[in-house]
């Protein structure tokens, strides 16, 4: 099967000054950092695509619109299923001492995890106080896959992939470590930043070249390459689909390299006040995401 062409490099979605109506659009700078351009208040020009971002054949037009406010490129409603790998970096499976996995470590998250650039990540009181939790940040390569995909082999996997985005896996670890299935720790709501571009896989032609990073207060904790993956993309693509259909609008998290914060003695974590920044190479660009602890007003859940 052949690859999927687009007609745009690089796609944003976002709210237009003229219009005050969602739009997607191709940055009209292509060196733009978007999500850097965005934090800093800056214009931001694109050219207006018609169309979805799932259909291959939207197109790019002339019409060149003002953001507003940038979007993650994808909205909940078209993201159908949002899979993700742990522990797939040699590097961080190294520091934090655990022994590389036989096969993809899978979990799933739900779509009211994600929030795009710039909105606040919420530390949710069943996650309090920070200091017991450990909120972790992680900076991830995302695959978006534009066609549905079953059975596929490592050889022509990457030809159902649409383009590649990035995103924060924030975590809470003493939720995550306490037991086997790490879904509940991992779907809190507002906590998973995701964009800022779309970058077409015609332009990424080799996922594994990728760099990626990530800074807190300013301070870089993350800086790795997508070649530290232990399943590349071809194979996370490839196992996924094995007997499930990957739908157009998966999404799918790939795991984060070393540097996260609960193997540092003593940990580092994530509180009320903090700023995150990750960034992703070949056209991906910055999230930037502050931090904010949910307040106790009227809560009668459970204390875990």
């Amino acid at each position: 099967m052949a690859p999927i062409r687009t007609q745009w490099s690089r796609l944003i979605r976002f709210v237009a000054s003229e219009t005050s109506r969602v739009h997607i659009g191709q940055p009209v700078d292509p060196g733009l950092d978007v999500g850097i351009a965005a934090f800093e208040g800056k214009v931001i020009k694109a050219y207006e695509i018609v169309g979805s971002a799932l259909d291959p054949a939207a197109q790019v037009t002339k019409n060149v619109l003002t953001v507003s406010k940038l979007l993650s490129p994808l909205s909940n409603e078209e993201v159908k299923v949002v899979r993700c790998l742990g522990l797939n970096y040699s590097d961080h499976a190294a520091e934090a001492k655990m022994a590389k996995p036989a096969f993809p470590i899978l979990f799933y998250k739900p779509v009211t995890s994600l929030i795009g650039p710039l909105a606040t990540v919420i530390i949710p009181r069943v996650a309090q106080p920070p200091k017991d939790h450990l909120p972790d940040y992680e900076v991830e390569l995302v695959i978006v896959i534009g066609k549905p995909a079953k059975d596929v082999s490592e050889a022509n996997a990457l030809d159902y992939v649409l383009g590649y985005t990035g995103a924060n896996d924030v975590s809470f670890r003493k939720h995550q470590l306490a037991v086997s299935q790490w879904g509940f720790s991992k779907s809190f709501d507002n906590t998973n930043p995701f964009g800022p571009c779309l970058v077409s896989n015609n332009v990424i032609a080799d996922p594994q070249q990728v760099l990626l990073r990530a800074t807190v207060n300013g301070v870089t904790v993350q800086d790795g390459t997508t070649a530290e993956q232990i399943f590349n993309v071809r194979q996370t693509v490839s196992f996924l689909s094995q007997g499930t259909t990957l739908e157009p609008g998966t999404i799918i998290l790939t795991g984060t390299p070393k540097g996260v914060g609960f193997v540092k003695n003593p940990p580092a974590y994530l509180k009320d006040g903090d700023k995150m920044s990750v960034w992703l190479g070949n056209g991906i660009g910055t999230l930037v995401n502050d931090v904010k602890e949910e307040k106790a007003s009227g809560y009668f859940g459970s204390k875990l």
